[in-house]
């Protein structure tokens, strides 16, 4: 998570909501991603599709059964959606995403019985860093919009 955590660091720096993400086969990272949803001016540029593409390209396949991904908020459900295709094993997320989580916090994709995949999913690893880091930013840019008097 530590790692997850830099990501979403280099993401705050960048002006991107921070959110880091690492792939992680036998204890060694094989892919990193970070929001770059302004930056690229993509909807899918999530950290969680980033790092599994990253992953995807490091092994050779698009199967990470042997992967575990460490993100620093609860996937969205586009984000959940690419962890249970690539076949992740486990999913470990700092931050608990009540408004638009899909690993319990609006909905639980990942619990669900009717996917073909199963992931592990744990949750609130490092909650507190991870969401005060989401929480400076948007405090950032919420006093910047009432400077520019919006």
């Amino acid at each position: 998570m530590e790692l997850a955590l830099e990501e979403a660091e280099l993401a705050f720096r960048e002006d991107e909501v921070p959110v880091g993400a690492v792939v992680v086969m036998s204890g060694k990272v094989v892919g990193r991603g970070r929001n770059r949803r302004e930056r690229l001016r993509l909807v899918t540029s999530h950290a969680e599709i980033e790092a599994i593409q990253k992953a995807s390209r490091t092994l050779g396949t698009w199967r990470l059964e042997n992967c575990d991904i460490y993100v620093t908020l609860e996937p969205c459900p586009m984000c959940a959606g690419a962890i249970i295709q690539a076949r992740i094993k486990r999913l470990v997320f700092g931050a608990y995403d009540p408004k638009g989580g899909a690993a319990g916090g609006v909905v639980d994709l990942l619990g669900q019985k009717l996917f073909n995949h199963r992931v592990d999913v744990i949750g609130g690893i490092l909650e507190e860093r991870c969401s005060q880091t989401l929480k400076k930013y948007f405090t950032i840019k919420r006093n910047a919009e009432k400077r520019r008097g919006g």
